[in-house]
């Protein structure tokens, strides 16, 4: 039996990079603590702001802590149609050629040229852990939820190893309305074929001719 992984929540957020806090925020200010995260060393802050897109906006978006060296900003495709941009999956970090947004803050406003994702789901997991179910960094995998009658398959889940990190899954809001039925969800991972989805059918295919030999 793997490990249970816990499965979270990421909704819409925010992560800055300090030139573009101070524009928002106003020079000299510090990012305000509210709680921590999961992750070892992040943290939400009280800090809010307004995203804006070509047809609507969204209010009150969470800023995540600590500063990064570029702006990005997280949101799930359902948010990407409100707002009017392009709906583009990537890893946290790889935001060449992504869609731009408006952010508006108390002291001033920024216009990002790039920087807007839909956060690929992925798992945070130690090297220990990584060991212990036979994967590497940046290895795709399918996961099995543990969901009180909405379990699914994700396929497609990269792998995240780093001494850093804590145990867990993260799928935006669109993933988790998909399947989340319990309080604190859990998935199992499962290593086929690569873990892309379009192997399913061949992993189907497999399980049915096991049956048959039954």
């Amino acid at each position: 039996m793997g490990l249970a992984i816990p499965i979270e929540t990421s909704a819409r957020h925010i992560h800055l990079c300090r030139e573009d806090f101070e524009i928002l925020f106003g020079e000299g200010k510090e990012l305000t603590f509210k709680s921590e995260l999961s992750q070892p060393g992040q943290f939400a802050c009280e800090e809010r702001l307004e995203v804006r897109g070509p047809k609507g906006a969204f209010e009150r978006v969470a800023v995540l802590g600590p500063f990064r060296g570029e702006t990005q900003v997280e949101i799930s495709m359902t948010d990407s149609r409100k707002l009017g941009i392009p709906g583009m999956i990537r890893q946290s970090g790889d935001t060449a050629g992504t869609p731009g947004c408006t952010l508006v803050g108390p002291c001033g406003s920024v216009e990002l040229d790039h920087g807007v994702i839909v956060a690929k789901r992925h798992i945070h997991m130690t090297p220990v852990q990584a060991y212990q179910l036979n994967v590497k960094d940046n290895d795709s995998v399918f996961v099995i939820t543990q969901s009180f009658e909405r379990a699914l398959i994700f396929a497609d889940v990269i792998v995240r190893v780093s001494p850093q990190f804590a145990l867990a899954m993260h799928v935006d809001t669109d993933e988790a309305n998909a399947f989340a039925g319990t309080e604190n969800p859990t998935g199992t991972l499962l290593k086929l074929f690569g873990g892309k989805s379009e192997e399913l059918q061949r992993w189907a295919d497999e399980i049915q001719s096991g049956i048959h030999r039954i």
